[in-house]
């Protein structure tokens, strides 16, 4: 049940994410930063996306991903149809990776460690999909804010 749970919110999230990116009314927008706001949207998708493909991707489906963290915040200017088509890619790294997982996987350990604590891989994507709404809102203020 909870598995169930997890990929509706991240298939929610994720596809709320798409929206966010496409409203923008133009796309050089996405890459604003003004007003001490340190992250611009663009940024943060690649952010949101990168964190999935690592702790998702990477660590429970084997996907072979190698996560370069400083990319999601250092690159500027992908077009938004690159950025749409990452977060595609990441749903259905996500749901395919989560629908093979069982209820005694969640009860496993996370590994590797993340904040040097212990931590069931259950709690861990909980963790991950308090995450992306975090990030996802901030591109949705971003967007209120900055897209004028």
């Amino acid at each position: 049940m909870i598995l169930d749970i997890v990929i509706n919110i991240f298939k929610r999230d994720l596809n709320k994410l798409k929206t966010e990116i496409e409203s923008y009314s133009r796309e050089d927008r996405l890459w604003i930063v003004d007003k001490g706001i340190g992250n611009c949207a663009g940024n943060l998708c690649l952010h949101i996306v990168g964190n999935l493909n690592a702790y998702i991707g990477a660590n429970l489906g084997d996907t072979g991903y190698i996560r370069k963290r400083d990319l999601e915040f250092s690159l500027k200017d992908v077009p938004r149809t690159v950025l749409l088509s990452q977060v595609d890619a990441v749903m259905t790294i996500v749901d395919e990776t989560l629908k093979k997982m069982s209820v005694e996987d969640l009860k496993k350990e996370y590994s590797p460690k993340v904040f040097e604590a212990e931590m069931t891989t259950g709690y861990f994507l909980v963790h991950l999909t308090s995450h992306l709404s975090y990030h996802l809102g901030q591109i949705n203020y971003h967007r209120r804010l900055l897209d004028i």
